[in-house]
Order: structure tokens, then C-alpha cells, then sequence
């Protein structure tokens, strides 16, 4: 599987990890990693270090995963994308709308 997710104990922060291809074919379990997470303030944390593909889709997966965080009055947090993903998140100008940390 190319999902995982864990949260810490308090449920805060959600740590998905997405690792080879970030595509339409992850799309149900990575909005399962979130979709359940109803607390206010949650903190979501995508960590990309292991993925070495992004496609459009997984940009829309992204801002679906935002909308679902400002409903909550979380953030997100796009952790670690290697040099091509993160060339991906530059072109699309997401580091306007979510936090990136390389």
C-alpha cells in the first residue's frame, strides 16, 4: 500500500505518509487517512519523502485534503518532497496555499 497514516494520541496531528505514486489510485486511501479526523485545530502532515511521482490528481487530492482542514481550522503541512515533487508543488504555486517544509 502506498497510504499510511498514524495520529498522535490527542488526534492533533494526522501523519499520512505517501510513498512511490501519488495518483488517482491512492485516492480512497488517502481520503481515508483524513476524512474521519473531525477534531478542531488538527494539524495534517503529508510527508512525500518516499514518493517519487505526483500527478494532477494528487494536487486535486491536496486541496480537497485542505478544504477539509480549514473547515476544521487545521493546516497542512507538505513534508519532505523530493526534488521533482516539489518542482510539481513549486509549478503549481502550492506553496501559497499549504506549508511546505523541504
Amino acid at each position: 500500500m502506498t497510504i499510511s497514516v498514524n495520529s498522535n494520541s490527542d488526534g492533533m496531528v494526522v501523519n499520512i505518509q505517501v510513498t512511490e505514486q501519488f495518483d488517482y489510485s491512492v485516492y480512497q486511501p488517502f481520503r481515508d487517512a483524513y476524512h474521519s479526523s473531525k477534531n478542531q485545530g488538527t494539524k495534517f502532515i503529508v510527508d512525500l519523502s518516499k514518493a517519487n511521482y505526483m500527478d494532477s490528481s494528487a494536487l486535486g487530492m491536496i486541496l480537497l485534503l485542505k478544504e477539509h482542514a480549514d473547515q476544521l481550522s487545521g493546516a497542512v503541512v507538505l513534508a519532505k518532497p523530493n526534488d521533482s515533487v516539489h518542482k510539481i508543488l513549486k509549478i503549481a504555486n502550492f506553496e501559497q496555499l499549504v506549508t511546505i517544509e523541504c
